[in-house]
């Protein structure tokens, strides 16, 4: 199997809390980006100490009360599917804080991380203030939502985004990049998919590869599955019948993405 495939682990952390994917310290190479996710039966309670990082929490499913410092958000989470399709509640919890989850139903929550030394406001990140953005053409049509952008001065490193592609349909397409620290031109991030099918028993293939061909690696994606993305380009295609979701996580040196499209495929952005 592939260093970048991340199968779901499960582990019991305490009654009720399953640690499904653990992806920090040192359980990963990468260094600007940090993933986990959690299930919390109803009742249950998670938390954690930030110290030098940053976290957006994203309630994937059910509902859940974050309590970060001083402030606490009560009944965050819009759907028991991410397939339902539209935005969830999330929160950004900024360096040496503490924060802690109760489920108020069972839950599935996404903690997303990356450095941080410079403490910002805790923000809640509401459902119906998220940007739904469509993208692509012919079979190349994906919808996004914005939770996190480079455009939001809410974090120092975090991009945090959700990806839903069609049955047939390919995402991350054309392939591009975003591993040269040469900005304006280009930015350099790191990066995780987190992927979800439906029907569950789907899949899909991403594919990572350089330009020289040093990493080339293609993958098939299952229901909860992370693919980790150090470098290179990372594009997904999605097999009729089925329906791709993944959440990205993406963080770097510079909170800018500014990406580049592979040469050999950059006439499809411009087809009529």
């Amino acid at each position: 199997m592939s260093h970048l495939l991340k199968k779901p682990e499960h582990v019991v952390k305490s009654e009720g809390v399953t640690i499904v994917h653990d992806i920090t310290g040192e359980q990963t190479n990468l260094e600007y980006v940090g993933f986990k996710v959690v299930d919390l039966e109803k009742g249950s309670f998670y938390g954690e100490q930030l110290n030098d990082s940053e976290c957006c929490i994203v309630a994937l499913t059910g509902k859940v009360d974050i309590t970060a410092g001083e402030e606490t958000f009560k009944n965050l989470g819009t759907r028991n599917s991410v397939f339902e399709q539209k935005p969830t509640d999330s929160v950004y919890v900024s360096n040496d804080r503490i924060f802690e989850l109760k489920a108020v139903t069972d839950s599935r929550v996404a903690l997303c991380y990356s450095p941080s030394e410079e403490q910002l406001p805790t923000k809640l990140i509401k459902a119906d203030s998220i940007d739904v953005e469509p993208r692509g053409k012919y079979n190349n049509k994906r919808k996004v939502h914005n939770i996190l952008p480079d455009n939001d001065p809410s974090a120092n490193s975090l991009l945090v985004v959700e990806v839903y592609t069609e049955s047939g349909n390919w995402s991350s397409y054309p392939p591009h990049k975003h591993d040269q620290d040469n900005l304006p031109e280009e930015s350099f991030l790191e990066e995780t998919y987190y992927h979800e099918m439906d029907p569950q028993q789907g899949f899909v293939f991403q594919r990572v590869y350089t330009d020289d061909r040093s990493l080339d690696e293609t993958m098939t994606a299952e229901n909860g599955d992370v693919v980790i993305v150090p470098k290179g380009y990372h594009p997904v295609g999605v097999p009729d019948g089925y329906t791709s979701y993944y959440l990205n996580v993406m963080a770097g040196p510079v909170r800018k993405w500014k990406f580049n499209n592979d040469d050999d495929h950059e006439w499809i952005v411009n087809r009529d």
